[in-house]
């Protein structure tokens, strides 16, 4: 009997661990929200490819700069009209001959093209990593607002259906009053039509958490599904934190880790690079070459082996390529170089004034949204006593229906109302604490 027990103790805490476990699986952090949307998103996956692709360009850049080898073997016939003086008699005869060559040429000097062909590649790769983790931060912050909608609106769903029920016993008091005949049929629809007003703003929001829910998968590339659900972070009370931001200090951090000014700052260096190759194109270019070669013909009277051997030609050269007129195309090139580097010098101040103006927006956002968020918390204590009051007026007979629904409309809007405070000033903490370089979590 005590083994039996035992064994059932232990397969009841064998299930709840599975539960459990199977909840956790069920259940969506923010965290696995955006390690899942970065893992699915195809522009993220394009930026990885390009990467990988840069990183081959990089390989040949340094390849480059080492000799090349070539063989080539190459056979020819022909057939000439001989004259032939003891028949005075002409006959075609057939000459077969073979050639062997192994040729390899290296560049020795190229005002350091090939350099800075290598060190242009080098940038290039750098720029692309950058350009995949901007890209990275753009969705993460998305998926950030598509997981706060959801809590937002889970949150205005159970406000109204607490708003809902406690009308539905008011409504219920109210037609117990009615047949009574202490209050008129008017005060009784009153309050009926209230309840039917807030099962309607019940359904409203619970369309719209739905509608959240389905954003947020389609953000993470998942499949829509009834069953998804999300972790819901616990929250303080008062998430007031009461701090004023400095958007210089803040600047100052996020300038040295965002990767959008990292990838403009390495686009510029690449343009600078590639005006230096477009003027290597005025200098000139000196390479050494080396070829073996020997041959075969039967039109010789010697054996295979003693023609290759005797036929043996090997040569070693140098040679300066001197540009002297190319038609303007040396000198278009490093113009149109030149114009890049402006262009990504421009596109690097674009960004840094975007993420200026970007800091000091949060900034001025945190700062207001403190402000609106005290100062509604506020109007809804004020107006949660003034509905208490009410309610106790009403119950009592001292106040009309008209009268109690206005101060419980009241309510409901200052609640909403502070419901949205909350949320849009936890959203710019969230965004200030990007910029300062901290993870995205809640």
């Amino acid at each position: 009997m005590k083994i039996a027990n035992t064994l059932l103790i232990l397969f009841l805490s064998l299930s709840s661990i599975m539960a459990q476990q199977t909840e956790t699986t069920n259940t969506w952090t923010l965290e696995k929200c955006i390690n899942h949307a970065l893992s699915q998103n195809i522009q993220v996956q394009q930026t990885l490819l390009n990467n990988l692709s840069n990183e081959v360009d990089v390989e040949q850049a340094k390849a480059n700069k080492l000799p090349s080898l070539n063989a080539a073997v190459s056979y020819s016939a022909s057939w000439s009209n001989n004259d032939n003086a003891n028949s005075w008699e002409s006959d075609y005869r057939d000459v077969q001959s073979n050639n062997y060559s192994l040729n390899s040429n290296v560049t020795l000097f190229n005002s350091g093209r090939l350099k800075n062909l290598v060190e242009q590649a080098k940038t290039d790769l750098e720029a692309g990593v950058y350009d995949s983790e901007a890209v990275k931060e753009t969705i993460s912050l998305n998926v950030l607002n598509a997981f706060m909608q959801v809590i937002f609106n889970q949150e205005n769903v159970e406000n109204a259906r607490f708003q809902m029920e406690a009308t539905q016993e008011q409504a219920q008091y109210a037609e117990e009053r009615y047949n009574a005949g202490v209050v008129s049929k008017s005060d009784y629809l009153q309050v009926k039509s209230q309840l039917a007003t807030e099962k309607s703003n019940l359904i409203t929001a619970k369309s719209d958490l739905a509608i959240a829910k389905v954003n947020l998968m389609q953000m993470m590339l998942l499949p829509v599904s009834n069953d998804f659900e999300i972790s819901y972070p616990e929250l303080n009370e008062d998430i007031n934190q009461n701090i004023i931001p400095d958007a210089t200090e803040v600047y100052a951090i996020s300038a040295e880790i965002r990767p959008s000014l990292k990838s403009a700052e390495y686009q510029m260096k690449s343009a600078e690079i590639n005006e230096k190759i477009a003027k290597a194109g005025y200098m000139p270019t000196l390479s050494a070459n080396a070829g073996l070669s020997t041959g075969y013909s039967n039109a010789l009277d010697e054996t295979f082996t003693n023609q290759l051997n005797d036929r043996f030609t090997p040569n070693i050269g140098l040679t300066l390529s001197i540009p002297i007129f190319q038609n303007k195309q040396v000198k278009s090139s490093v113009a149109k170089a030149r114009i890049n580097y402006q262009t990504a010098e421009l596109t690097q101040k674009d960004e840094q004034n975007t993420l200026r103006m970007n800091i000091e927006q949060v900034c001025v956002d945190v700062i207001t949204s403190q402000y609106s968020y005290e100062a509604n918390q506020e109007v809804f204590e004020s107006n949660e006593e003034s509905y208490a009051l009410a309610e106790e007026k009403y119950k009592n007979g001292l106040m009309n229906s008209v009268d109690f629904i206005f101060e419980k409309n009241n309510l409901i809007q200052a609640q909403s109302t502070l419901l949205q405070a909350k949320y849009k000033l936890l959203f710019n903490y969230k965004i200030l604490d990007f910029y300062k370089g901290q993870d995205i979590t809640l």
